[in-house]
């Protein structure tokens, strides 16, 4: 779908979209079987099942295709990461990892929702728990790059960059 960007959450709680934030993590409340509730959505990286994040990104997608269980897992723990779980299961179904500094940076990538449920909003309400959370942190924007999912990522308010001629890139090269 794409690639991504986060930040930490003050200790205490407060409610907002009905997710719950506390002490850096994201819960959704509730379970029922309403397509928008039956998912939560965390910001716990013990929460996270590493081995299917890689599965999915390494094996179904056009941008990590290729990436090593290690960097996999070495960009999770350099991340702010979302999972959304099924309530009735506790199963990982959709990931979006976050680069920040927690202050004025966050770069949004490796969005992935499980084929199986796709179809609910899910990868929307992933990203705008991603959103929410840097905007409680003060990070000003949220950047993001993808290939083929502008429309879905408008809605949930990005726009195309102001000036892409300022944006540079320098294309290291791989470890040897």
């Amino acid at each position: 779908m794409t690639e991504a960007a986060g930040s930490t959450e003050a200790a205490g709680s407060t409610e907002a979209a009905g997710s719950t934030e506390a002490a850096g993590t994201t819960e959704a409340a509730g379970t029922t079987d309403v397509p928008e509730q039956r998912y939560d959505i965390s910001s716990d990286p013990a929460r996270l099942d590493r081995a299917r994040i890689h599965a999915w990104l390494g094996q179904d997608t056009y941008w990590a295709r290729g990436r090593t269980r290690r960097h996999h897992d070495l960009a999770i723990a350099g991340s702010l990461n979302f999972g959304a779980y099924d309530t009735r299961s506790g199963e990982q179904v959709g990931y979006a990892r976050v680069v920040t500094d927690h202050a004025t940076f966050a770069w949004l990538c490796d969005v992935y929702v499980d084929r199986a449920a796709r179809g609910h909003g899910l990868g929307t309400r992933l990203v705008t728990a991603a959103r929410d959370h840097l905007a409680r942190t003060g990070v000003r924007a949220l950047y993001l790059a993808t290939d083929d999912a502008h429309g879905v990522y408008a809605k949930v308010g990005f726009e195309p960059l102001d000036a892409p001629e300022k944006w540079m890139v320098n294309r290291l090269a791989p470890p040897r």
